[in-house]
């Protein structure tokens, strides 16, 4: 299997990925995005993956909470959401659409869609009650954030994005607007060094 490395020089330190991507998937990873990112939608974003194939890519935003009133379909969950008990904003497109990140005791065979192990999608539609002893946490997303076809693989060559490993946390991490800093911190070396690098590098 063919490799990859890649990084980017801030200031006199070389800012290189702690994990080389492989020309595959980047399926349950973390996309990190490597500051300064020009586009606002994923500036200082963590993003999870919940595909990543040759026809594209989809994920979602998970330190964007939102103060945003929930609509009543997601009030129906609200004793499941984990905290803070609010909507988070998954990304810039389908911003209509909602998806649900669930971790359960036990796969449900109705309106769930696995993403790794225990972890995965359930449908919104289906009655709370059905699976209320089975959700250990839920978190809704409004609108996600979606690659085409080849797309996030260019990105990641041209180095916009650090990929690591998912923690069993990090979706349902109680501090969100702290995750992006925490997530590069716990790499180490070089890397951790963003971690306490100011939100504006030309200030220096």
């Amino acid at each position: 299997m063919q490799r990859s490395s890649f990084g980017r020089t801030i200031g006199q330190t070389d800012i290189v990925s702690a994990t080389d991507h492989p020309h595959g998937s980047c399926k349950a990873l973390l996309l990190v995005a490597t500051p300064p990112l020009v586009d606002p939608n994923f500036d200082r974003t963590v993003v999870y993956m919940l595909e990543h194939n040759s026809d594209g890519a989809v994920g979602v935003v998970l330190n964007r909470p939102t103060d945003e009133e929930s609509p009543e379909i997601v009030r129906a969950w609200q004793r499941h959401l984990a905290p803070p008990a609010t909507m988070f904003q998954g990304g810039p497109v389908e911003t209509d659409a909602l998806i649900a990140l669930a971790r359960l005791k036990a796969p449900v065979d109705e309106a769930w869609s696995r993403v790794t192990d225990d972890f995965g999608s359930v449908d919104l539609m289906l009655d709370p009650d059905q699976v209320a002893e089975q959700v250990l946490a839920l978190r809704v997303f409004r609108g996600y954030s979606g690659w085409g076809a080849g797309q996030l693989d260019g990105e990641l060559a041209e180095g916009a994005w650090m990929v690591f490993p998912a923690e069993r946390g990090d979706v349902f991490d109680p501090n969100p607007t702290g995750l992006w800093r925490a997530v590069v911190r716990r790499q180490g070396g070089k890397v951790a060094w963003l971690a306490n690098a100011p939100d504006d590098l030309s200030a220096n």
